[in-house]
């Protein structure tokens, strides 16, 4: 009886024309497919059995009150488009979502989907029409609130006021930038133009994606649905690798173009695709050629992908040529295509020597997440070539050892984890044999997992540099050679995310031929590390700390209100290599006497500050004079520290003339210059990297020059390393 209560209610709130749109919207108010509806009933399945769930809940009324409240989050989390209004219409959804779901009609959501677009829709009308008003005026003490995520639910008159404001923002943020009115009007009449039409091509994929995501995200923070497509997506992701024609593409305005030709592939081989060339039809083999003009990215880049071996036909208009210019026709074979930018690299970076200190040459492994390609794996038995982290880290760490280098760094800051064997093989190269994670799983059991090779590929000096953004499987690596003793943890506390996830796919139970129902990403247990800690909630401390970027009641596991609490269980016996505990003060004066005539360092720390406390105030002035000093002051900053690196001989920042805010979204910039500034960033100066590399050169140093500290550090059981040759 709550579900057509619900239904009913919502009926009576929406307007006719919601319940009975046309095309594109008709898919919406249509409601479910009958796959969607089935989708649902298989995924409560999963979620409320303790057979499958490491923590499963009843969907009952309580746990529908906490789907509804991340719905409504997930469509509107900055409150700027329902009303108040609105959402006292939605109020009897709040007892009726578990039935929706656990019957598949999910008609309630589609509906609040569907206003969601049409508010949007009113939103970008009303943001157009305040572009022709006389508001434009910067003298006043008027303010942007942009934060508010704990603000009430606003009347229409009151979104009015607050849309009033943020286009006077957006207009000022151009000013600043140096535009004239004219462009700044045709700007943002075309950003809210824009948004407007990407939120009118969202379809019941998008509002059933959007809905369950809502019900898995009530479970836990890390439970998630995936529909077919976005499956295939995080499977291209692990494994580094796709088919197609090596390009990465994205959307201007109503057309896709090209922002990248990758490395190695036919794009880029055959001499006759570049940067900001505009895709405007697609077609197949000998097939027809399909105007893809308008078509959401997802679609064109499906039409693009393909198996190796076959045929794609493109026609592209050049990025100097008007959109009327006859397009040229480009014809490629599709090829297997390796993502190498989010794979493992390597450097070397020189420290030199300081007062009683020799010179040191630390390598850097950057790793960027634990990837692996899984069905190549599977396919070769587990031998042969296949994607894989502790593969490529291991052939960087041999060229560590050619090049003699005198300690190794794994960079690891933002690195959100992946696959759990990638991390115990790669803790694997570091240790010799023993446990790396213990799993614990719903019913109470708990496995270990082991590294079982014999033998290390780095045997040498060691630091981690972790930040909040290490997470899941970097976490399990940090944690467990900081239990080892095996070596120095530097950085910020991580991010602690502690659980296990599995991929569950949903056609397995009907057997699909074609993938239908999409996967689950679904918790089943919880990490512990060889001496009993969890890693989750609390995170990996680190041995020598940074000034921390963001605190942990603004990101990470302790923000989520359903997250699981911080436990332990008893340790597993295994190696101490070392205890750096008797070396950390000293190594911490080091650390604070560098850095405090580090003039990067220094900035870095006021910049983290700066920003901090512009976060904490939520909101901007819309004065011209007050913004236009800040902006003044900024810039002044930048050229002044420019100048200093160059008397002092540092590296220089390629991007220090740069305006840190042009006014511009991502899409409304040109691509090509877009693509070349992101790459030119890859080359700034990197203070923290460097300071974690200058804290392992002196961990060397004063375990060489010290036999009695080195040899309380490092006890026989580690003498295999050398960290005090």
């Amino acid at each position: 009886m709550k579900l057509q209560h619900a239904l009913l209610a919502l009926a009576l709130a929406a307007p006719v024309a919601l319940l009975a749109r046309p095309s594109p919207d008709n898919a919406i108010a249509a409601g479910p497919t009958a796959d969607q509806a089935t989708t649902a009933r298989l995924v409560y399945g999963l979620l409320s059995d303790s057979r499958y769930a490491y923590r499963p809940r009843a969907l009952d009324d309580a746990l529908s009150q906490d789907v509804f409240k991340r719905y409504l989050d997930a469509l509107d989390g900055s409150k700027m488009f329902f009303t108040a209004a609105d959402v006292a219409k939605f109020a009897p959804l709040k007892i009726g979502l578990d039935d929706a779901i656990k019957s598949g009609k999910l008609d309630p959501a589609y509906g609040v989907f569907a206003l969601y677009k049409q508010r949007v829709a009113e939103r970008s009308a009303y943001s157009r029409a305040l572009l022709k008003q006389d508001i434009f005026d910067f003298t006043g003490s008027d303010r942007w609130q942009y934060d508010r995520k704990d603000a009430p639910w606003a009347t229409a008159a009151e979104l009015d006021q607050l849309w009033k404001q943020s286009v006077r923002n957006d207009w000022l943020r151009l000013k600043l930038a140096g535009k004239k009115p004219d462009d700044i009007r045709k700007t943002l009449d075309k950003r809210y133009a824009n948004l407007a039409t990407a939120v009118s091509e969202l379809d019941s994929t998008d509002a059933f994606s959007s809905f369950l995501n809502a019900y898995t995200a009530s479970i836990d923070p890390h439970t998630d649905y995936l529909d077919p497509r976005t499956a295939e997506r995080f499977n291209q992701s692990m494994s580094l690798s796709l088919e197609g024609i090596g390009a990465q593409l994205q959307k201007q305005d109503d057309v896709t173009v090209i922002r990248e030709v990758l490395p190695g592939g036919p794009a880029i081989k055959s001499g006759q695709l570049e940067a900001g060339d505009r895709i405007v039809a697609v077609g197949q083999g000998s097939g027809p050629m399909e105007d893809v003009t308008g078509w959401r990215l997802d679609d064109v880049v499906s039409k693009i992908k393909g198996p190796k071996g076959t045929q794609v036909r493109l026609d592209v208009i050049p990025p100097e040529a008007g959109m009327d210019s006859k397009p040229r026709r480009v014809v490629l074979v599709r090829d297997k295509i390796k993502l190498t930018e989010d794979a493992a690299k390597a450097k070397v970076i020189d420290i030199p020597a300081r007062g009683d200190l020799p010179a040191r040459r630390i390598g850097v492994v950057e790793l960027p997440g634990f990837y692996q390609d899984f069905n190549a794996r599977r396919s070769n038995g587990g031998s042969g070539d296949y994607v894989s982290a502790s593969r490529d880290v291991a052939r960087l760490l041999a060229q560590f050892r050619a090049q003699k280098v005198d300690g190794v760094v794994m960079d690891l800051r933002n690195n959100g984890g992946g696959s759990l064997s990638e991390a115990i093989e790669l803790t694997g190269l570091f240790i010799d044999k023993g446990p790396v994670v213990q799993v614990r799983e719903s019913g109470g059991r708990v496995s270990v997992e082991d590294d079982d090779d014999a033998g290390v590929a780095w045997d040498g000096p060691l630091a981690v540099l972790v930040n909040r953004g290490s997470a899941s499987a970097s976490e399990i690596f940090a944690g467990a050679i900081q239990d080892y003793g095996r070596g120095l943890v530097v950085g910020e506390p991580t991010f602690g995310k502690g659980t296990v996830q599995n991929m569950v796919d949903l056609d397995r139970w009907p057997a699909n031929e074609k993938p239908r129902f999409g996967q689950v990403k679904l918790t089943i247990a919880q990490f512990f590390l060889p001496g009993g800690s969890s890693t989750q909630n609390k995170g990996v401390v680190p041995d020598i700390a940074f000034p921390v970027t963001v605190d942990a009641s603004e990101f990470g596991e302790s923000t989520s209100d359903n997250a699981l609490p911080w436990t332990r269980i008893s340790a597993v016996p295994h190696v101490r290599y070392g205890n750096f505990t008797p070396l950390l003060a000293k190594l911490d004066a080091l650390h604070d006497a560098r850095v405090a005539k580090n003039k990067e360092f220094q900035w870095w720390s006021e910049d983290v500050a700066r920003f901090r406390a512009q976060r904490e105030k939520g909101y901007v002035s819309l004065n011209e004079a007050e913004r236009r000093a800040e902006r003044d002051a900024d810039q002044a900053r930048r050229t002044e520290r420019q100048a200093m690196r160059k008397q002092l001989g540092l590296k220089l920042d390629p991007l220090a003339t740069d305006s840190d805010d042009d006014g511009l979204q991502a899409n409304e910039r040109n691509v090509v210059a877009d693509a070349a500034r992101e790459k030119a960033a890859e080359d700034r100066p990197d203070p923290l990297l460097r300071e974690a590399a200058a804290i392992l050169a002196d961990a060397t140093a004063l375990l060489s020059d010290d036999k009695q500290l080195a040899a309380t550090v490092l006890p026989e059981t580690g003498r295999a390393t050398h960290w005090a040759e």
